[in-house]
């Protein structure tokens, strides 16, 4: 069944703040018409970086039991890495293709086809929240981000993996975006990306790069006299500093707890 773009209104959701950049339905549906048609017109479940999110989810040391929410979970390919190790899932995306993927691969999560400016969930509800690489494709990032805060728990993890502005290959002219600059893409230095997190509530704790594209599916992508090149690319990447890099992955906390957090370390 085709899910509704209007978000369920609980009490508890938060309202746009003043100033904040609108949401228009127009503009949601002219990128929900882009990913059910194109990006996603073929969705099917995929393993290609399954190593890469069993490597994401060692790293940030999730348990059984605890609750995740993906943002923007595409056919859910972290989601199933997590449910596989038996958290709790829950998804949203814009389109229905791949909402439709994630019911069939986890019929025990919740997923929402909608927009992420408005959540469907209750406060407090999530340990983990995750957006990776969907953030610059937003119509409002801001509130996106305000509504992710809102349905986690006060000490909630959030991963958010966006594109950076500094990207060597982009400032050499080599680089122009990705495919979905079609409906919509902005993209910001790492600076610009730290600015607008705080600015919704949520404090940088850790940075890292993303190395995903260094796997044989990624490289071997496309016509073959372009593998020489993804393949230096990939291999660059893993040794060009931070600044440089393509995506970046921000682990992030609540402001008022990443207070706490520091004051407990200096305590000490």
């Amino acid at each position: 069944m085709t899910q509704s773009l209007a978000a369920p209104q609980y009490m508890s959701a938060r309202q746009p703040e003043p100033g904040s950049t609108p949401t228009p339905d127009i503009d949601i549906r002219e990128i929900k018409t882009f990913y059910d048609s194109v990006y996603h017109a073929d969705a099917h479940a995929s393993q290609n970086n399954e190593g890469h999110y069993q490597r994401l989810f060692r790293k940030l040391g999730m348990h059984k039991g605890s609750q995740v929410l993906d943002v923007a979970c595409g056919t859910g390919g972290w989601l199933k890495v997590c449910h596989d190790h038996g958290t709790g899932v829950s998804g949203v995306d814009l389109s229905d293709n791949a909402i439709k993927v994630c019911r069939q691969l986890m019929p025990s999560g919740t997923f929402h086809a909608q927009p992420a400016e408005t959540l469907p969930f209750e406060d407090d509800t999530f340990d983990l929240v995750t957006c990776l690489g969907s953030l610059e494709h937003f119509v409002d990032p801001h509130n996106s981000l305000r509504e992710m805060v809102r349905v986690a728990k006060p000490d909630a993890t959030f991963v958010i993996l966006v594109p950076n502005k500094d990207f060597l290959t982009r400032k050499l002219g080599l680089f122009g975006g990705t495919y979905q600059v079609d409906a919509k893409e902005v993209v910001r230095t790492l600076d610009e990306w730290q600015s607008l997190f705080q600015s919704a509530g949520l404090d940088v704790a850790e940075r890292w790069r993303d190395l995903h594209v260094i796997n044989r599916h990624w490289i071997t992508k496309g016509r073959i006299y372009t593998w020489p090149f993804r393949l230096a690319q990939s291999l660059l990447l893993a040794i060009w500093p931070l600044k440089w890099q393509y995506q970046v992955y921000h682990r992030c906390l609540a402001q008022q707890q990443h207070h706490r957090s520091a004051s407990s370390i200096n305590a000490h």
